[in-house]
């Protein structure tokens, strides 16, 4: 149980209860931003397991049941499920915010005349501990004024809180992905051929904390290392031959992709 938000505290309404959800609203009633006063989502238990772990926050299944008269509403679920969703809730006086990367600012237009993004740029799970203080915030608003008080709202769980127009953010959604997303397929597959010997991604902990720790602390293409790189063709075929079509395919296409963005002329 988070404790007790104090002084005035907003009214919010989280609506789903996923990943994202869950540590925005831990870390708004933490920091004092306001206190949760319900979660929606489709499934009662997911909303009842993000509920569980606020100070006295109502579960509900219902969009009916979805209370009109909130002062801050989070608009927190995956962007096919949110224009059906928002069509049954009615508009109100609020302030209205999505936390997508690639939705725009609009999709909240007929829900209120304040409205906004509140973008964290992080990978989150349920269970797993997440530093919100230090996860990057991009935030816009329908106006200069809503774009100054979303600003004050993120600046209060998070030291790193940027703006960030609807086009700035889908490019920065699809740098993550390729960063984050494809990085950890990457570690999926790498992991899945190492079982088959029985062994783990554990042997090769030291190689990726190498390679990110120079990814991060340097420029990542000056830490590239590899037969693609070096455009060995003998080590790609011998590679390509132990795999099967698919993998063999998609390692064929990323180290043409190495060797082209390293051999431009």
């Amino acid at each position: 149980m988070t404790g007790k938000a104090t002084g005035n505290p907003l009214s919010i309404v989280f609506i789903g209860a996923g990943n994202v959800a869950t540590h925005l609203a831990m870390a708004f009633e933490k920091s004092g931003v306001g206190n949760v006063i319900q979660v929606f989502s489709r499934s009662i238990k997911s909303a009842k397991e993000l509920t569980d772990k606020l100070y006295a926050s109502k579960p509900v299944s219902e969009v009916a049941d979805i209370t009109c008269d909130a002062d801050l509403y989070i608009v927190s679920l995956v962007d096919h499920a949110v224009e059906k969703i928002l069509n049954s809730i009615p508009g109100n006086g609020a302030i209205w915010l999505h936390t997508s990367g690639s939705l725009p600012i609009d999709t909240l237009a007929g829900q209120s005349e304040r409205t906004g993004v509140f973008y964290p740029l992080q990978t989150f799970s349920k269970h797993t501990y997440v530093d919100v203080s230090e996860v990057p915030i991009f935030i816009e608003g329908c106006n200069q004024e809503v774009t100054e008080t979303i600003r004050g709202l993120a600046e209060k769980i998070s030291k790193k809180v940027y703006y960030a127009d609807g086009e700035l953010r889908r490019r920065m959604h699809v740098a993550a992905v390729f960063a984050c997303n494809f990085t950890n397929h990457m570690f999926t597959i790498a992991d899945d051929l190492l079982r088959k010997d029985g062994l783990s991604l554990e042997v090769l902990h030291p190689l990726l904390q190498e390679t990110v720790r120079k990814a991060i602390e340097g420029n990542p293409a000056d830490g590239q290392t590899g037969p693609a790189v070096r455009g060995d063709k003998a080590v790609m075929e011998k590679h390509m031959s132990m795999l099967p079509p698919e993998l063999a395919e998609m390692y064929s296409m990323i180290s043409q992709s190495i060797y082209s963005r390293h051999n431009r002329t």
